[in-house]
């Protein structure tokens, strides 16, 4: 890409309006000094200190944050928070991000606010070693007034904005932000709106979504054609071509190691390899900024090699931030796209 038409691209994204919908949680980071390690008096137990507490947004949030590294104009976070401390500190956190409105984004008595809690022993000379995490979740479906008042926002939204991103983070159905009624308020608003760019990225699979744009993996890709999982890069390029032409939209799928695949309707199909890697690696997040990467480059006008290009450099630039969730600014992406691999 030369720096003409990364500049057009990026040049952009301060006029554009996205939305994120999906389930926004707190990752709460724990930072616990070994050295500082004590012995329980009353249970004899090992004694972890915490030295440091850092928290951010997370799963949808996470996406949010990249859009918000890449200097997207107006945001609109959509979802919810639970009326509890963790919601509190998750709603200032979005609060606090340039561009962000918080409009569309509930804070509820209904639900309990989302959370990751990520202990870190902290290791002399080396990176930060994660150990077990504590979560906190709703485990009951989503009340129908918090579900109406969702898709009310989507409707609302629906004119406003130049894309949207659809982030379905929970591990139990219908327990979050993107049930059953919520699809169905997307499928209205593709229907009213057919040219507004739409991502859906879900942990559970895409089965059951409206005609938007799919975001996936390769296992996911397989079970949504009902085979097993395309073997190589040219089988999932053909695999995707042939979901994209059913759905009628983008098609991206996520190969780790090998890079990105997208495809459109139109029969457009483009492999784009991953960066090498240089040290040490986390690839928590990798797959949101892919996804902020690509619905930002492509509501900026970019094609789908240019949009791959973008997120690809993007996923190559987190997975390189270890011990926390990172994000890719424009200027970070400006600094690799000399050297980028070749999309084809």
């Amino acid at each position: 890409m030369t720096p003409t038409r990364f500049g057009q691209i990026t040049g952009r994204y301060s006029q554009l309006r996205i939305a994120v919908v999906g389930d926004f949680c707190l990752d709460r980071y724990l930072e616990i000094d070994p050295a500082r390690g004590e012995t329980s008096l009353e249970t004899q137990l090992p004694v972890h200190n915490v030295v440091n507490v850092r928290a951010q947004p997370g799963a949808a949030g996470t996406i949010l944050s990249n859009l918000v590294a890449l200097g997207i104009g107006t945001l609109f976070p959509v979802g919810f928070a639970g009326d509890d401390g963790e919601g509190f500190e998750l709603r200032s956190a979005l609060g606090r991000m340039p561009g962000v409105r918080l409009d569309h984004f509930l804070q509820t008595p209904l639900r309990r606010t989302f959370t990751y809690c990520k202990p870190l022993l902290l290791e002399p000379g080396g990176p930060p070693r994660e150990l077990n995490r504590l979560d906190s979740k709703n485990w009951t479906p989503t009340p129908r007034a918090v579900e109406t008042q969702l898709c009310q926002a989507l409707g609302a939204l629906a004119e406003q904005v130049d894309a949207l991103i659809v982030m379905d983070q929970v591990d139990l159905p219908e327990t979050g932000v993107v049930t059953r009624g919520v699809r169905r308020a997307l499928a209205t608003l593709v229907e009213r709106c057919p040219d507004r760019l739409v991502l859906a990225d879900s942990r559970r699979g895409l089965q059951g979504y409206p005609p938007v744009s799919l975001k996936m993996n390769r296992v996911e890709l397989g079970l949504l054609l009902g085979t097993p999982p395309p073997p190589d890069v040219a089988a999932v390029q053909q695999a995707a071509e042939a979901l994209a032409h059913r759905q009628g939209r983008y098609v991206f799928v996520s190969l780790a190691e090998q890079g990105l695949v997208g495809a459109a309707a139109d029969g457009t199909v483009v492999h784009c390899p991953a960066w090498p890697l240089h040290g040490p690696i986390d690839i928590v997040g990798a797959g949101d900024a892919v996804s902020a990467n690509l619905a930002a480059a492509l509501a900026g006008g970019a094609a789908l090699h240019e949009a791959l290009e973008l997120a690809s450099a993007a996923a190559s630039i987190v997975i390189h931030q270890v011990g926390t969730t990172g994000t890719a600014s424009v200027a970070q992406l400006a600094a690799m796209r000399g050297s980028a691999p070749v999309a084809g």
